[in-house]
This record gives structure tokens, sequence and C-alpha cells, in this order.
């Protein structure tokens, strides 16, 4: 599904998104510590404020401040952009564009739910502003599994593999869970909704995405784009005119044809072959598949 839908819009996907994401995120602390209240007064997701026409909180609610100590605050936006920008470069522009700002939607119905919660119970709304840190979260959770045997070092010390922020993810989020009914059930309500609509996001991508996000997949891709690098010279040995021998990038694994027949060509690995075998646009959908 997610194929299909990156072949229709996937022109429209935003590269490097995560290098503007660390810039909304210090635009926030920079808000915060100029006027604490200038967000939760303007910018953040309030459901009565936006029925009342102030629809640009759908969007200025992402200008939320993370962290209040610029030196976690440097700390985290590293993190985040190194992982956010390794799963877009693994993942494609438009995987990863789709997975967070699904994400965001689900930050939203997160909010629209809680308040819907209260309303009921109370008789009155209350915007509970969920925290983006269980979206930036989510993303640790998605390197995790995608890159169960990446090395991390914890405290820049200790070293372990990232599979395991898997089990440290949910165990900090049944933490958080349980401490938020600790206080009262109005708040473990709230913040029980937020978690779940985090890993509902992670979940429900990775059931639309399970065949792009094969391991094997994603290692025919990583080898694809090293491949192609314009300084890595290495290819297919083809003869051209007068019987000489070049080195080329592309060769179609059914007609032999490269990049030298013509300028316009494509050529794309396929995801249904036992193996690294390269396509050329006349073949790619035409051809038997190699088990």
């Amino acid at each position: 599904m997610l194929e299909k839908l990156n072949r229709k819009i996937g022109k429209y996907a935003i590269p490097g998104l995560m290098k503007y994401v660390v810039i909304v995120y210090a635009v926030g602390f920079i808000v915060h510590q100029i006027n604490p209240y200038f967000y939760e007064t303007w910018l953040m997701l309030d459901i009565d404020k936006l029925l009342h026409g102030q629809v640009w909180r759908l969007v200025t609610f992402l200008i939320q401040p993370i962290e209040d100590n610029f030196l976690f605050l440097a700390i985290m936006l590293y993190v985040y952009y190194s992982i956010g920008t390794t799963l877009e470069r693994v993942w494609g522009t438009f995987f990863f564009n789709f997975y967070y700002f699904m994400g965001v939607i689900f930050n939203i119905l997160a909010v629209v739910v809680i308040y819907l919660i209260m309303y009921f119970k109370y008789g009155f709304g209350y915007s509970f502003p969920v925290p983006l840190e269980y979206l930036n979260l989510s993303m640790l959770l998605a390197f995790a599994l995608t890159f169960p045997e990446a090395r991390f070092y914890l405290m820049f010390l200790i070293p372990f593999k990232a599979k395991y922020l898997i089990f440290l993810y949910l165990g900090l989020m049944a933490y958080t869970v349980y401490n938020a009914f600790s206080i009262n059930i109005d708040a473990g309500i709230c913040v029980l909704v937020a978690v779940l609509a985090a890993m509902a996001n992670f979940l429900i991508y990775f059931l639309m995405s399970k065949k792009h996000l094969h391991p094997a997949n994603i290692k025919r891709r990583m080898q694809f784009k090293q491949a192609t690098r314009p300084d890595v010279q290495m290819g297919y040995s083809s003869t051209v005119d007068g019987g000489h021998k070049v080195i080329t990038r592309h060769k179609c694994a059914v007609c032999g044809r490269t990049e030298l027949d013509g300028e316009n060509m494509q050529f794309r690995f396929c995801s249904k072959c036992n193996g690294n075998y390269e396509y050329c646009q006349d073949h790619l959908f035409t051809h038997t598949h190699i088990e």
C-alpha cells in the first residue's frame, strides 16, 4: 500500500525532514525562554479555541518546548536528528515523511480523544497537551526494529545493542502510565491515550510497510545506493563500439542493456527476486522472478 502511495505522491515528500523538525523544536525552546505562557496561550492544540476559529493551532502546536535545559535539549536534538536522518536514508524520503506525519496526526487524535473523554465525564472538555516526546521516542523504537544490531552508548560509555531499546521503551512507557495513574485517574487516562497513540502510529506503519522494511530489502537498497555513488568505481564490464570495454553501474539481468544504451534508461532492483538482480524499465514488471 505504501509503495503505491509512494509512486503517486512520493514527489511531494520533504527531503531532510528532520532538519526542519529540529529547527521547530529549537524555536519552541526560544519562545518558551522569552515567554513561558505564549505557547499555551496562542500555539498549543486547544480544542475549544480551535472550534472558535483558531485553526493555526493544528500546525503551531508543533512548536512545543520539549526541554527547558539547553544542554539536554542539544543532546536530544542531536539524537533525534541522527536517528531521523538515518531512517530517512534507509527507508526513503516518502516513507519517513509518512511515519512522522502520521505520528503528528495520531498526536492530534489523542488530544481530541482526551477532550471527548473529559467532556462526557465532566460535561466540559479539557485539551491535554500531548507531549511530542512520545512521537520522538517512537522513532527510537522504529530505529531499534530497523537496525536491531546497531550499537548505542548509554551515557556515552556503556555499549548496548539497539534491539534492547525496545524493552527500554516499553518499560519507560509502562512506568510513565503507572506514575500518571498514581497521581490521579484523569492524569492516567491522558497519558495512557497519548502512549497508545504513539504505539498505534508505530504498529500501523510497520504493518503497512512490512514488505518495504524487510531486512533483505533494506540491505538491497543500501547496496544499491552504495553502488550508485559517484565516487564508487565499480560496476559491470561492457563492450562498446570498437571493442573497448567500459565499466557501467547498471545492467539489466534480462536484456543486458546498460545506461550506455540511452540517456533516459532507468534501472531498479526487484524486491521479489532472491538476490541483487537489476532490471531496466522494460523488464522490471515483466520478468520472471528468481527464487
